[in-house]
């Protein structure tokens, strides 16, 4: 058995998973899963149809981008994978590109999906952010290297912790989430669409409506996460 077929196992599983959840049309969309004690991640082959994927199909690339195991080509958006896996906290295993349609609307607007209310809160401290424009030298040359280029300079630069915020718009691209596995990567994928399409609707009613902050911020999200939280069963039990 290959070395890496837990690893391939996992990023299949979430790929399936993130079809399921009907974020992704088309072959729109991928799901890595990185594991960072061997430097290496696991990603989507590029326009291989969910329903045909194998665990035999999925790529395994170490942090330099060379391929270790896998004989077809991988997401296009690999490069973007492996900047954020390099760049972020260890701790984030797991990372999802979609085209998902709320969010995308964002994405195109430049805007970014703002903190209106306690369902937001529970996933995201605050807004998800929008990128900057890539310059046209950056599309021309390595694009989706400087996509997690762009990604990362928004994070550094509003000082935002990719763990208390897991998800970004890349201007007039689309989302990326993340998280400490595949199947909570996808479940944040999840999250930002729905909260996308309930900021876009609440927005429609009320193009003033102020944003939820402080203590309701505080309670919902760290209630949630962090040493603190409360929310959910101690062992991690779901049904």
């Amino acid at each position: 058995m290959s070395s890496y077929r837990l690893l391939k196992d996992e990023c299949l599983a979430a790929n399936l998973a993130l079809q399921r959840t009907g974020l992704v049309d088309l072959t729109f969309g991928n799901v890595s899963v990185g594991d960072p004690a061997r430097r290496v991640f696991a990603i989507k082959p590029s326009g291989i149809a969910y329903g045909k994927l194998t665990p035999d199909d999925i790529v395994v690339l170490d942090y330099e981008g060379v391929v270790v195991e896998g004989t077809a080509r991988p997401s296009s958006d690999t490069p973007t994978h492996r900047h954020l896996f390099l760049h972020f906290d260890a701790a984030i295993r797991s990372i999802v590109h979609t085209h998902s349609r709320a969010a995308v609307a964002f994405a195109q607007a430049g805007l970014p999906v703002p903190c209106l209310g306690t369902t937001h809160c529970d996933y995201f401290y605050g807004e998800v952010p929008v990128t900057r424009a890539l310059t046209d030298a950056q599309i021309e040359g390595e694009y989706e290297w400087e996509t997690g280029v762009a990604i990362t300079e928004c994070f550094a630069l509003r000082g935002l912790d990719p763990l208390r915020v897991p998800a970004v718009l890349v201007r007039k691209h689309g989302p990326f989430a993340w998280g400490v596995s595949g199947e909570k990567a996808v479940e944040t994928a999840l999250s930002l669409e729905i909260v996308a399409d309930m900021a876009a609707r609440t927005l429609a009613l009320n193009p003033g409506v102020s944003p939820a902050a402080g203590a309701l911020l505080d309670k919902h999200f760290f209630r949630k996460h962090g040493a603190g939280a409360y929310y959910g069963q101690p062992n991690g039990r779901k049904s």
